[in-house]
């Protein structure tokens, strides 16, 4: 791993939830991953939470201003598969709670 990447990755760690300041978005339209239907898409606003799986989510790319997009659920509704970045990634319905979203028109 460069030395650089490493460094980054080591600022994400004493980072706690980013934010990104729109000014044309307001707190109602904000709303948890988890809560979003099949097929909407949407821009990551923030990653809450602490701990490896924050941490983690965010090293593949679910970062503030990532757009997101719900591809399916599983039967039951847990995991659901989003694509964030170009690739498929399937979460479970807790970790999807902890990033807030704003939905988009895109």
């Amino acid at each position: 791993m460069s030395g650089q990447k490493r460094q980054g990755l080591k600022e994400l760690r004493h980072v706690p939830a980013m934010r990104v300041l729109n000014s044309h978005l307001n707190a109602a339209e904000e709303q948890s991953l988890a809560r979003l239907p099949i097929g909407a898409q949407a821009r990551v606003i923030a990653v809450n939470g602490s701990g490896a799986i924050a941490r983690r989510l965010m090293e593949m790319g679910v970062v503030p201003g990532a757009p997101i997009r719900v591809i399916k659920t599983a039967p039951l509704g847990d995991p659901i598969e989003i694509r964030v970045r170009g690739y498929h990634l399937a979460l479970r319905r807790t970790e999807a709670q902890t990033i807030s979203v704003v939905t988009s028109n895109e």
